[in-house]
């Protein structure tokens, strides 16, 4: 999802599975002001909704941006037969460390 999505998502209801964490946060002013601009825009999604899917949105946008590392190790080779190097950036961990707070999250979500 992109952030440019969430107009049309927001004239629609939303859905999908929430943790039961919560997580509290103190905003600058403008942002603050910001959301409810856009909840007085959006009546039907409510603030906590927008936070979420504006959340959402930046990160896949900041998983997209993340930079990719070439490094020396050849795992794959493309339809070409060109090389492909293992990604020796960010990427690669955040992408583990995120499957591995998925794995536990569906785990608690399944008791």
């Amino acid at each position: 999802m992109n952030v440019r999505d969430l107009l049309s998502l927001w004239e629609e209801t939303a859905g999908g599975t929430l943790t039961a964490d919560s997580f509290s946060v103190r905003l600058p002013i403008k942002d603050a002001a910001r959301l409810k601009a856009l909840s007085e825009l959006y009546p039907r999604r409510s603030i906590e909704d927008l936070i979420t899917d504006l959340l959402t949105a930046s990160l896949d946008e900041l998983e997209s941006a993340m930079p990719y590392v070439r490094g020396s190790k050849v795992v794959a080779r493309d339809e070409l037969g060109d090389p492909l190097y293992e990604d020796i950036g960010p990427t690669p961990r955040y992408l583990s460390l995120t499957d591995k707070y998925l794995s536990n999250y569906k785990k608690h979500q399944d008791h």
